[in-house]
């Protein structure tokens, strides 16, 4: 079994504390003044321009010797994939039960992992799907107490495994464009498209845009400076050194995460199958990390 480099270490701590990161955007979304369309548009917009700091004053040693613009590809395919994320997901939300939307949701890694196959060329291996099956059974039994069937819900679950979809595609593209690109540089024009894809569809769904209080604007920046511009971007550094498949594991503790960080600020109540559900998530990712270094 090789051991991980130093920067596939590195990576994997970025990926934990991205996935950690964007654990409390559920939180921004429910305390937002504003619509979930306009939240979303926020959470990419006021992204923007740290975003844009952090990549103009960038190490001399990162800067592209490129100049003008960057590809059409690196412009538009990341932003439009996690735009069409935030707007089904959001949309999944008002449709159907949040549990649904959530478990629904999770199910990217299999989107991740065929990608991965097809797209990235990646070996899976079986004892990486076993991995991958015991995370997500765990998300299963996370949010599978609250699981709602009905005729009702059939529409808004379909919005909600697009957004698996999209994310899914969204995490392939950024892999795969890391490989050529640096991670500010991404981040900052996928943010930017993202926040110019949602902004049309706040006028269509009929939302406010802007909060009505000083506390509204706190909780957007809020999400996005935490979720987004420091999740995302530690999510696709980590893109840029470990296999995708693996990091969309990873990125299940996000709903694990989600779920106390609830039950801390929301008083959302924990029932034990919920914390059998976490406990299960995780070990599917230790799996899934023995998996890739026994490959390796």
């Amino acid at each position: 079994m090789q051991q991980p480099s130093a920067r596939q270490r590195l990576a994997l701590a970025a990926l934990i504390v991205g996935a950690l990161a964007i654990a409390f955007s559920p939180i921004f979304v429910r305390l937002s003044e504003v619509g979930p369309t306009a939240t979303g548009f926020f959470r990419a917009f006021l992204a923007v321009p740290p975003l844009w700091l952090i990549w103009r004053f960038r190490p001399a040693a990162e800067t592209s010797a490129t100049p003008g613009l960057p590809p059409l590809s690196l412009i538009l395919i990341p932003g439009l994939l996690f735009g069409g994320d935030l707007f089904f997901w959001h949309l999944s939300i008002k449709y159907t039960s949040v549990a649904n939307a959530t478990l629904l949701s999770n199910f990217a890694p299999v989107i991740v992992t065929l990608g991965a196959w097809l797209v990235l060329k990646e070996t899976i291996t079986a004892s990486f799907l076993v991995a991958m099956a015991v995370a997500i059974c765990g998300a299963l039994m996370l949010v599978g107490a609250s699981f709602q069937i009905g005729q009702g819900h059939v529409l808004g679950d379909m919005f909600a495994f697009t957004t698996a979809i999209f994310y899914g595609a969204y995490m392939i593209a950024v892999a795969k464009l890391r490989g050529r690109h640096g991670t500010q540089q991404l981040m900052m024009w996928s943010s930017l498209v993202t926040a110019l894809a949602l902004l049309p569809m706040v006028w269509v769904m009929g939302e406010d845009l802007f909060p009505a209080s000083a506390h509204g604007w706190v909780i957007l920046f809020g999400l996005a400076w935490i979720s987004h511009a420091l999740g995302q971007s530690l999510i696709a550094y980590a893109l840029g050194h470990l296999p995708a498949s693996f990091s969309s594991l990873v990125v299940l503790i996000q709903p694990v995460a989600a779920a106390f960080f609830g039950w801390l600020w929301l008083g959302e109540g924990l029932q034990s199958l919920q914390i059998a559900g976490g406990l299960v998530v995780l070990c599917g990712i230790v799996l899934a990390r023995r998996a890739q270094l026994k490959q390796a």
